[in-house]
């Protein structure tokens, strides 16, 4: 009997952390829902604003802006790299590690001096452990990051550049593909020149001559060109929320399914525990019967 009771114990055991699983998977579900709400909401206007950014760059036209222009020299670097505060999210913040660690070694190797900021607990952890340096952390970017707390970050990074006290802004984040499919990237954001150098004027689809600007293309620039650099980080801000949300949901999916078999299979030994004692004592009644009989 007393195996049949450790069955019976353990299977309590994993059908309570079947409710956790389960429960985290639902709010995962939710919490997805929301935040690809968001992405769909900033995708168009991201895409679209950075494209005429793209476009003024590469016009011919006389057109100039700090953030535009790359520096004659790169001598001090900011990577930033957007991790979770939680964990249980499968191998979405591993992989993120294996693309911050590569592009800080690229990064050190072609840079003199190399800062790194960090958002999310794991990231935080993960770097330390590595003994990496980190001169800014951010743990309040949570489930929904806003845009206001982006655009803080963004704006003291613009600042920064345009001062001339960095010359190179990288951000490594989970960029959202689509529901089956997010990748780990590296991108340059600074200077933003360097953004789309590899279309054609074809490609872009827009010839900057046709542009007419109204009061003139300075005071555009000052208004464009910021925007399109705090939307482009807010940007890569949700990608990372929502493909949390994908992991830890796919990830909770996946060990609630191990669980119910789990439990199936003590339900089973379960049972033949108990017909094997079952069986005994009635062998054991038989037994005694037939004693007195005798």
């Amino acid at each position: 009997m007393a195996k049949a009771r450790a069955l019976e114990k353990r299977r309590g055991s994993i059908r309570n952390i079947r409710k956790i699983t389960r429960t985290m998977e639902l709010i995962a579900n939710a919490q997805f829902k929301r935040a690809m709400d968001r992405v769909t909401a900033a995708s168009a206007y991201t895409q679209r604003i950075t494209e005429l950014v793209d476009d003024l760059a590469h016009s011919g036209l006389d057109v100039s802006h700090p953030l535009l222009e790359q520096h004659p020299e790169t001598d001090r670097a900011v990577m930033l790299v957007l991790t979770s505060n939680r964990g249980m999210c499968g191998g979405d913040n591993g992989n993120i590690f294996r693309v911050a660690f590569g592009q800080y070694e690229h990064i050190v190797a072609e840079v003199p001096n190399v800062e790194v900021e960090v958002s999310g607990k794991r990231g935080i952890s993960a770097l330390a452990y590595r003994k990496i340096e980190l001169q800014k952390t951010y743990t309040h970017f949570e489930n929904q990051p806003s845009y206001k707390d982006v655009e803080a970050v963004a704006n003291g990074l613009m600042d920064r550049y345009v001062t001339g006290e960095i010359d190179r802004l990288d951000v490594v984040y989970m960029k959202y593909l689509s529901s089956s499919k997010q990748q780990a990237v590296a991108e340059t954001l600074l200077p933003m020149g360097t953004l789309g150098e590899d279309q054609s004027e074809l490609d872009r689809g827009v010839d900057g001559s046709g542009y007419e600007f109204q009061p003139s293309v300075e005071s555009i620039l000052e208004e464009v060109v910021p925007t399109s650099l705090r939307v482009q980080l807010f940007k890569c801000f949700l990608d990372s929320a929502v493909s949390e949300h994908i992991s830890r949901m796919v990830a909770m999916k996946g060990a609630t399914e191990n669980a119910d078999e789990i439990i199936r299979q003590l339900s089973m030994a379960y049972n033949r525990a108990r017909q094997s004692q079952i069986t005994n004592d009635i062998m054991e009644v038989i037994g005694g019967a037939e004693a007195l009989k005798s």
